[in-house]
């Protein structure tokens, strides 16, 4: 498990690294305890994916969230399938698996915080972030 943290924490720091401006984010929404893709969504997804020229210059990297309501371990599951759900919606669209990996932190590391009812609105999510590959 602390390996499993260690590799987060590293991919996360070389992320950062590279800086914001270079990276491309797309936060796609989900109703608390699901992970249901709504038709909405779904287009924001597609359009978003329409937006980028050339794709195949991107790593795709998927950050999925919860809010702290459910339990850790259950949050851990429930991140899980969100990041599974936008990635079955990437590859329809016509992305391989293997160009898409997942990171799937549950309740930890808000962006927001879950003492609201907003911040836990904007914590159920799945960040799909576009990492241009350098040669």
């Amino acid at each position: 498990m602390r390996l499993f943290l260690f590799i987060n924490f590293a991919f996360c720091i070389a992320l950062a690294a590279q800086g914001q401006d270079s990276l491309i984010r797309k936060s796609i929404y989900f109703g608390g305890g699901s992970y249901y893709i709504d038709e909405y969504q779904g287009d924001e997804i597609i359009d978003f994916l329409n937006s980028i020229d050339d794709l195949t210059k991107y790593e795709i990297v998927l950050f999925s969230h919860t809010d702290n309501i459910g339990g850790k371990q259950y949050n851990e599951w429930l991140s899980h399938m969100r990041s599974e759900a936008v990635k079955y919606e990437l590859i329809q669209f016509g992305i391989r698996e293997e160009e898409i990996d997942i990171r799937a932190f549950g309740q930890d590391n808000p962006l927001y915080s879950n003492k609201s009812s907003d911040g836990r609105v904007m914590n159920r999510r799945v960040d799909i972030i576009l990492v241009p590959i350098t040669s």
